[in-house]
Protein backbone atom coordinates (compact mmCIF):
# COMPACT_ATOMS: atom_id res chain seq x y z
CA UNK A 1 0.00 0.00 0.00
CA UNK A 2 2.92 2.45 0.81
CA UNK A 3 4.79 2.07 -2.26
CA UNK A 4 1.45 2.20 -4.20
CA UNK A 5 0.93 5.63 -2.68
CA UNK A 6 4.36 6.59 -3.60
CA UNK A 7 3.73 5.65 -7.07
CA UNK A 8 1.01 7.61 -7.39
CA UNK A 9 2.58 10.67 -5.23
CA UNK A 10 5.46 10.54 -7.56
CA UNK A 11 3.53 10.30 -11.48
CA UNK A 12 1.00 13.28 -10.39
CA UNK A 13 4.30 15.08 -9.15
CA UNK A 14 6.12 14.77 -12.17
CA UNK A 15 2.79 15.50 -14.20
CA UNK A 16 2.18 18.79 -12.52
CA UNK A 17 6.02 20.13 -12.85
CA UNK A 18 7.75 18.01 -15.50
CA UNK A 19 7.60 21.15 -18.15
CA UNK A 20 8.92 23.51 -15.50
CA UNK A 21 11.79 21.08 -15.10
CA UNK A 22 12.06 20.25 -18.55
CA UNK A 23 12.82 24.06 -19.38
CA UNK A 24 14.85 24.58 -16.35
CA UNK A 25 17.23 21.32 -17.45
CA UNK A 26 17.38 22.57 -20.94
CA UNK A 27 18.48 25.90 -20.14
CA UNK A 28 20.85 23.85 -17.90
CA UNK A 29 22.14 22.11 -20.87
CA UNK A 30 22.72 25.28 -22.72
CA UNK A 31 24.33 27.51 -20.20
CA UNK A 32 27.04 24.46 -19.33
CA UNK A 33 30.11 25.91 -20.89
CA UNK A 34 29.01 29.64 -20.56
CA UNK A 35 32.38 30.83 -19.03
CA UNK A 36 34.39 28.95 -21.51
CA UNK A 37 32.67 30.02 -24.80
CA UNK A 38 32.37 33.73 -23.15
CA UNK A 39 36.12 33.23 -22.39
CA UNK A 40 36.90 31.91 -25.89
CA UNK A 41 35.39 34.57 -27.94
CA UNK A 42 36.93 37.48 -25.61
CA UNK A 43 40.20 36.18 -26.72
CA UNK A 44 39.27 36.43 -30.28
CA UNK A 45 39.10 39.98 -29.68
CA UNK A 46 42.39 41.01 -28.04
CA UNK A 47 45.35 43.18 -29.18
CA UNK A 48 47.71 41.15 -30.99
CA UNK A 49 51.60 42.06 -30.14
CA UNK A 50 51.42 44.14 -33.69
CA UNK A 51 48.40 46.11 -31.87
CA UNK A 52 50.15 46.63 -27.83
CA UNK A 53 51.83 50.49 -27.60
CA UNK A 54 55.34 50.53 -25.64
CA UNK A 55 53.67 51.32 -22.70
CA UNK A 56 50.20 51.44 -20.60
CA UNK A 57 48.52 54.27 -19.31
CA UNK A 58 47.91 54.55 -15.31
CA UNK A 59 45.20 53.40 -13.72
CA UNK A 60 43.96 57.22 -13.36
CA UNK A 61 44.64 57.79 -16.88
CA UNK A 62 41.66 55.27 -17.35
CA UNK A 63 38.95 56.03 -15.10
CA UNK A 64 39.59 59.67 -15.92
CA UNK A 65 39.33 58.39 -19.55
CA UNK A 66 36.17 57.02 -18.64
CA UNK A 67 34.26 59.38 -17.22
CA UNK A 68 35.16 61.76 -19.95
CA UNK A 69 33.32 59.16 -22.18
CA UNK A 70 30.43 59.31 -20.02
CA UNK A 71 30.07 61.98 -17.24
CA UNK A 72 27.76 59.36 -15.44
CA UNK A 73 30.13 56.54 -15.28
CA UNK A 74 31.54 56.15 -11.25
CA UNK A 75 33.99 52.90 -11.56
CA UNK A 76 34.43 51.50 -8.27
CA UNK A 77 36.44 48.40 -9.35
CA UNK A 78 39.29 48.08 -12.05
CA UNK A 79 40.15 44.59 -13.40
CA UNK A 80 43.09 43.40 -14.94
CA UNK A 81 43.30 40.16 -16.99
CA UNK A 82 46.74 38.38 -16.87
CA UNK A 83 46.94 38.87 -20.45
CA UNK A 84 48.92 41.52 -22.30
CA UNK A 85 46.42 42.02 -24.96
CA UNK A 86 43.16 41.95 -22.53
CA UNK A 87 41.25 45.37 -22.03
CA UNK A 88 41.24 47.00 -18.58
CA UNK A 89 38.19 46.64 -17.50
CA UNK A 90 35.95 49.12 -14.95
CA UNK A 91 33.22 48.43 -13.55
CA UNK A 92 30.25 50.29 -11.70
CA UNK A 93 28.16 47.65 -9.70
CA UNK A 94 27.28 44.80 -11.14
CA UNK A 95 25.64 46.49 -14.72
CA UNK A 96 27.99 48.93 -15.65
CA UNK A 97 30.81 48.57 -17.46
CA UNK A 98 33.82 50.06 -19.86
CA UNK A 99 36.53 48.10 -21.32
CA UNK A 100 39.31 49.84 -22.20
CA UNK A 101 42.60 49.75 -24.07
CA UNK A 102 45.43 50.10 -21.68
CA UNK A 103 47.52 51.45 -24.07
CA UNK A 104 45.25 53.67 -25.92
CA UNK A 105 42.92 54.14 -23.66
CA UNK A 106 39.83 53.47 -26.57
CA UNK A 107 36.98 51.84 -25.89
CA UNK A 108 37.47 47.69 -26.68
CA UNK A 109 34.45 45.64 -27.59
CA UNK A 110 35.22 42.58 -26.21
CA UNK A 111 33.26 39.30 -27.09
CA UNK A 112 29.95 38.79 -28.95
CA UNK A 113 26.99 40.91 -27.60
CA UNK A 114 24.68 38.77 -28.98
CA UNK A 115 26.38 35.88 -27.29
CA UNK A 116 26.31 37.71 -24.16
CA UNK A 117 22.53 38.18 -24.57
CA UNK A 118 21.88 34.65 -25.21
CA UNK A 119 23.17 33.71 -22.15
CA UNK A 120 21.37 36.42 -20.46
CA UNK A 121 18.32 35.32 -21.82
CA UNK A 122 18.87 31.43 -21.32
CA UNK A 123 19.83 32.40 -17.65
CA UNK A 124 16.33 34.26 -16.96
CA UNK A 125 14.37 31.30 -18.66
CA UNK A 126 16.37 29.09 -15.95
CA UNK A 127 15.26 31.21 -13.35
CA UNK A 128 12.15 32.74 -13.73
CA UNK A 129 10.76 32.32 -17.57
CA UNK A 130 12.66 35.54 -18.24
CA UNK A 131 9.76 37.45 -17.23
CA UNK A 132 10.31 41.34 -16.14
CA UNK A 133 9.06 43.38 -13.65
CA UNK A 134 5.97 41.99 -10.99
CA UNK A 135 5.68 38.96 -13.00
CA UNK A 136 8.99 37.79 -12.00
CA UNK A 137 8.36 37.27 -8.02
CA UNK A 138 5.53 35.48 -9.59
CA UNK A 139 7.26 33.05 -11.98
CA UNK A 140 10.13 33.19 -9.47
CA UNK A 141 7.57 31.12 -7.35
CA UNK A 142 6.84 28.55 -10.18
CA UNK A 143 10.10 27.71 -10.46
CA UNK A 144 11.50 27.65 -7.10
CA UNK A 145 8.07 25.22 -6.04
CA UNK A 146 8.99 23.00 -9.10
CA UNK A 147 12.25 22.40 -7.61
CA UNK A 148 11.29 21.25 -4.40
CA UNK A 149 8.60 18.61 -5.98
CA UNK A 150 11.64 17.85 -7.96
CA UNK A 151 13.44 17.35 -5.30
CA UNK A 152 10.44 15.13 -3.69
CA UNK A 153 10.68 12.83 -7.20
CA UNK A 154 14.29 12.50 -6.97
CA UNK A 155 13.48 10.90 -3.62
CA UNK A 156 10.75 8.93 -4.42
CA UNK A 157 12.17 7.66 -7.37
CA UNK A 158 15.06 6.17 -5.31
CA UNK A 159 12.31 4.70 -3.45
CA UNK A 160 10.85 2.93 -6.16
CA UNK A 161 13.78 1.88 -8.45
CA UNK A 162 14.31 -0.72 -5.65
CA UNK A 163 12.67 -3.44 -7.09
CA UNK A 164 10.36 -5.98 -5.13
CA UNK A 165 12.02 -8.66 -5.30
CA UNK A 166 16.25 -8.40 -4.51
CA UNK A 167 17.48 -10.14 -6.95
CA UNK A 168 20.08 -9.51 -9.22
CA UNK A 169 18.28 -9.78 -12.57
CA UNK A 170 15.64 -6.86 -10.96
CA UNK A 171 18.53 -4.89 -10.09
CA UNK A 172 20.29 -5.41 -13.88
CA UNK A 173 17.09 -4.27 -15.55
CA UNK A 174 17.54 -1.02 -13.99
CA UNK A 175 21.32 -0.21 -14.01
CA UNK A 176 21.85 -0.64 -17.28
CA UNK A 177 20.28 0.43 -21.10
CA UNK A 178 18.46 -2.29 -22.45
CA UNK A 179 19.79 -1.92 -26.56
CA UNK A 180 17.13 -4.12 -27.91
CA UNK A 181 14.19 -3.09 -26.09
CA UNK A 182 10.73 -4.97 -27.10
CA UNK A 183 8.98 -2.50 -27.72
CA UNK A 184 8.77 1.49 -27.28
CA UNK A 185 7.33 0.73 -23.21
CA UNK A 186 9.67 -1.09 -22.54
CA UNK A 187 12.38 1.12 -23.97
CA UNK A 188 11.19 4.26 -21.62
CA UNK A 189 10.72 2.10 -18.64
CA UNK A 190 14.22 1.47 -19.39
CA UNK A 191 15.36 4.63 -19.41
CA UNK A 192 13.47 5.80 -16.87
CA UNK A 193 15.05 3.82 -14.44
CA UNK A 194 18.78 3.55 -15.79
CA UNK A 195 19.49 7.29 -16.53
CA UNK A 196 17.54 8.41 -13.01
CA UNK A 197 19.40 6.23 -10.74
CA UNK A 198 22.87 7.01 -12.59
CA UNK A 199 22.11 10.79 -11.60
CA UNK A 200 20.19 10.52 -8.99
CA UNK A 201 23.47 11.90 -6.67
CA UNK A 202 24.34 14.56 -8.89
CA UNK A 203 20.61 15.81 -9.06
CA UNK A 204 20.35 15.58 -5.67
CA UNK A 205 23.43 18.14 -5.23
CA UNK A 206 21.88 20.31 -8.06
CA UNK A 207 18.20 20.37 -6.93
CA UNK A 208 19.24 21.10 -3.13
CA UNK A 209 21.14 23.86 -3.58
CA UNK A 210 19.22 25.28 -6.13
CA UNK A 211 16.03 25.49 -2.79
CA UNK A 212 19.37 27.68 -0.94
CA UNK A 213 18.81 30.40 -3.33
CA UNK A 214 14.75 30.38 -3.87
CA UNK A 215 14.08 30.32 -0.34
CA UNK A 216 15.34 32.23 2.52
CA UNK A 217 14.44 29.63 5.20
CA UNK A 218 17.16 27.14 2.95
CA UNK A 219 19.60 29.94 3.23
CA UNK A 220 19.15 30.55 6.81
CA UNK A 221 19.66 26.80 7.26
CA UNK A 222 22.83 26.57 5.66
CA UNK A 223 24.32 29.21 8.22
CA UNK A 224 21.74 27.66 11.51
CA UNK A 225 23.69 24.50 10.90
CA UNK A 226 26.69 25.91 12.19
CA UNK A 227 24.95 28.24 14.81
CA UNK A 228 25.86 31.24 12.87
CA UNK A 229 23.84 33.78 11.81
CA UNK A 230 22.27 34.53 8.00
CA UNK A 231 23.90 37.85 6.52
CA UNK A 232 21.99 40.36 5.78
CA UNK A 233 21.51 40.81 1.58
CA UNK A 234 21.54 44.22 -0.05
CA UNK A 235 24.17 45.86 2.52
CA UNK A 236 25.92 48.48 0.48
CA UNK A 237 29.32 50.10 1.00
CA UNK A 238 28.81 53.74 1.91
CA UNK A 239 32.46 54.26 0.65
CA UNK A 240 32.96 56.26 -2.28
CA UNK A 241 36.08 55.35 -4.67
CA UNK A 242 38.28 58.53 -5.55
CA UNK A 243 40.36 59.59 -8.37
CA UNK A 244 44.09 60.28 -6.81
CA UNK A 245 43.49 64.16 -7.97
CA UNK A 246 44.14 66.02 -4.63
CA UNK A 247 47.11 67.13 -2.77
CA UNK A 248 47.11 64.63 -0.21
CA UNK A 249 46.78 61.78 -2.24
CA UNK A 250 49.38 62.12 -3.73
CA UNK A 251 51.75 63.08 -1.02
CA UNK A 252 50.87 60.40 1.58
CA UNK A 253 49.23 57.56 -0.88
CA UNK A 254 51.30 55.26 -3.16
CA UNK A 255 49.73 55.32 -6.60
CA UNK A 256 47.07 52.73 -7.69
CA UNK A 257 49.43 51.72 -10.03
CA UNK A 258 52.10 50.98 -7.15
CA UNK A 259 49.96 49.00 -5.26
CA UNK A 260 48.69 47.26 -8.08
CA UNK A 261 52.35 46.01 -8.88
CA UNK A 262 53.06 45.08 -5.34
CA UNK A 263 49.77 43.28 -5.28
CA UNK A 264 50.75 41.54 -8.77
CA UNK A 265 54.28 40.64 -7.29
CA UNK A 266 52.65 39.57 -3.99
CA UNK A 267 50.44 36.96 -5.87
CA UNK A 268 52.91 35.43 -8.02
CA UNK A 269 55.27 34.70 -4.93
CA UNK A 270 52.76 33.47 -2.63
CA UNK A 271 49.76 31.63 -4.71
CA UNK A 272 51.58 31.45 -8.22
CA UNK A 273 49.46 32.16 -10.97
CA UNK A 274 46.67 34.74 -11.69
CA UNK A 275 43.67 34.69 -13.89
CA UNK A 276 42.34 38.14 -13.07
CA UNK A 277 43.27 41.12 -10.29
CA UNK A 278 40.30 43.48 -9.22
CA UNK A 279 41.13 46.92 -7.36
CA UNK A 280 38.07 48.04 -5.21
CA UNK A 281 38.70 51.61 -5.53
CA UNK A 282 39.16 53.40 -1.92
CA UNK A 283 37.68 55.73 -0.60
CA UNK A 284 39.77 59.05 -0.50
CA UNK A 285 40.46 58.70 3.26
CA UNK A 286 40.88 54.77 3.18
CA UNK A 287 43.91 53.57 5.17
CA UNK A 288 44.08 49.92 2.78
CA UNK A 289 43.13 49.18 -0.56
CA UNK A 290 41.52 45.79 -1.52
CA UNK A 291 42.47 43.43 -4.27
CA UNK A 292 40.30 40.34 -4.98
CA UNK A 293 42.53 37.91 -6.79
CA UNK A 294 40.76 34.72 -9.06
CA UNK A 295 43.04 31.84 -9.57
CA UNK A 296 39.99 30.37 -12.53
CA UNK A 297 37.63 32.27 -14.93
CA UNK A 298 34.99 32.27 -11.95
CA UNK A 299 32.82 29.46 -9.71
CA UNK A 300 35.58 28.29 -7.92
CA UNK A 301 35.59 30.07 -4.42
CA UNK A 302 38.15 28.09 -3.12
CA UNK A 303 40.46 29.69 -5.93
CA UNK A 304 39.40 33.26 -4.88
CA UNK A 305 41.31 35.53 -2.36
CA UNK A 306 41.09 38.84 -1.22
CA UNK A 307 44.67 40.46 -0.81
CA UNK A 308 44.65 43.57 1.76
CA UNK A 309 47.71 46.50 0.78
CA UNK A 310 48.30 49.47 3.22
CA UNK A 311 47.82 52.66 0.92
CA UNK A 312 50.70 54.22 2.29
CA UNK A 313 53.97 51.50 2.52
CA UNK A 314 52.27 48.99 -0.31
CA UNK A 315 53.15 46.29 2.72
CA UNK A 316 50.87 43.42 2.99
CA UNK A 317 48.06 43.62 5.68
CA UNK A 318 46.00 40.04 5.05
CA UNK A 319 45.33 37.46 2.68
CA UNK A 320 42.60 35.78 2.97
CA UNK A 321 40.81 32.99 0.84
CA UNK A 322 37.78 30.35 1.03
CA UNK A 323 39.11 28.85 4.45
CA UNK A 324 39.70 31.66 6.20
CA UNK A 325 35.65 32.24 6.26
CA UNK A 326 33.28 30.93 9.11
CA UNK A 327 31.90 27.00 7.95
CA UNK A 328 28.96 28.67 6.95
CA UNK A 329 30.00 31.38 4.40
CA UNK A 330 32.03 28.91 2.97
CA UNK A 331 29.62 26.17 2.50
CA UNK A 332 27.21 29.12 1.19
CA UNK A 333 29.77 29.90 -1.24
CA UNK A 334 30.45 26.66 -2.36
CA UNK A 335 26.58 25.88 -2.61
CA UNK A 336 26.47 29.16 -5.33
CA UNK A 337 28.55 27.05 -7.72
CA UNK A 338 27.33 23.39 -6.48
CA UNK A 339 24.87 24.10 -8.07
CA UNK A 340 26.46 24.12 -11.69
CA UNK A 341 29.37 21.91 -11.25
CA UNK A 342 31.86 24.92 -11.71
CA UNK A 343 33.43 24.54 -7.83
CA UNK A 344 34.90 21.03 -9.46
CA UNK A 345 36.27 22.81 -12.55
CA UNK A 346 35.25 21.63 -16.05
CA UNK A 347 34.77 18.12 -14.97
CA UNK A 348 31.82 19.31 -12.49
CA UNK A 349 30.28 21.42 -15.30
CA UNK A 350 30.40 18.48 -17.31
CA UNK A 351 28.60 16.20 -15.23
CA UNK A 352 26.35 18.93 -14.35
CA UNK A 353 25.46 19.36 -17.82
CA UNK A 354 24.99 15.36 -18.87
CA UNK A 355 22.98 15.07 -15.84
CA UNK A 356 20.39 18.04 -16.96
CA UNK A 357 20.32 16.34 -20.40
CA UNK A 358 19.59 13.01 -18.72
CA UNK A 359 16.80 14.43 -17.19
CA UNK A 360 15.65 15.38 -20.53
CA UNK A 361 15.24 11.97 -21.42
CA UNK A 362 13.84 11.07 -17.89
CA UNK A 363 11.23 13.48 -18.15
CA UNK A 364 10.17 12.24 -21.86
CA UNK A 365 10.04 8.74 -20.75
CA UNK A 366 8.03 9.80 -17.92
CA UNK A 367 5.56 11.54 -19.90
CA UNK A 368 5.29 8.60 -22.17
CA UNK A 369 5.10 6.03 -19.79
CA UNK A 370 2.13 8.18 -17.88
CA UNK A 371 0.61 8.24 -21.14
CA UNK A 372 0.60 4.70 -21.81
CA UNK A 373 -0.73 4.55 -18.60
CA UNK A 374 -3.46 7.54 -18.00
CA UNK A 375 -4.73 8.38 -21.34
CA UNK A 376 -3.95 5.39 -24.09
CA UNK A 377 -6.74 3.25 -22.11
CA UNK A 378 -9.40 6.01 -22.46
CA UNK A 379 -9.07 5.42 -26.16
CA UNK A 380 -9.74 1.73 -26.47
CA UNK A 381 -12.81 -0.30 -27.97
CA UNK A 382 -14.70 -1.62 -25.18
Amino acid sequence: MFRKTVFWAHLISGICVGLVVFMMSFTGVLITYERQIESLFAHADYLSTEQQGPSSKSINELIEISQYRNPDFLPNTVVFTNHSGAPVTLRQGRAGRMQLNPYSGDEMLIGSAGLENFFRAVTGWHRWFNVTGESRATARAITGASNLVFLFLIFSGIYLWLPSTWRWVMFKVRLTLDTNPPNSQARDFNWHHVFGIWCAIPLIFIVATAAVFNYSWANNLVYQIYGEEAPQRGRTSTNQPTRENSALARQNYLSLDELFQSAQQLTEQTLGHWQTISITLPSMNADQVEFEINQSLGGQPQKQFTLALNRTSGEQLNLTGLSDASPGQQTRRIIRFLHTGEVLGFWGQTIAGLVSFATLLMIWSGFALAYRRLIKPLFRKT
